[in-house]
């Protein structure tokens, strides 16, 4: 195996969800500034727009699609421009 390919920086650091406020913990080589205390210890800070917590895939709040609507809407549209 080679040695020196891993890291040096690898290390806990936690991540927020800004839009719910969930915070979870993960190794990572994340470069931030920001920390964070989480249970009495402080960790490297890394904000996120959306994660497992607020992804529709995740949540089962995902919007369904009406393509089949979709489709009889254009026919109807342009069916005038048959010939």
């Amino acid at each position: 195996m080679k040695k020196d390919i891993h890291p040096k920086n690898y290390r806990i650091v936690a991540f927020k969800d800004m839009s719910n406020n969930d915070v979870f913990l993960a190794k990572s080589t994340a470069d931030t500034s920001e920390t964070i205390d989480v249970e009495g210890v402080e960790y490297p800070l890394v904000k996120l727009e959306i994660s497992r917590t607020s992804h529709p895939y995740y949540t089962g709040k995902a919007k369904l699609v009406d393509t089949a609507g979709r489709v009889d809407k254009f026919k109807n549209k342009y069916a005038k421009f048959r010939k």
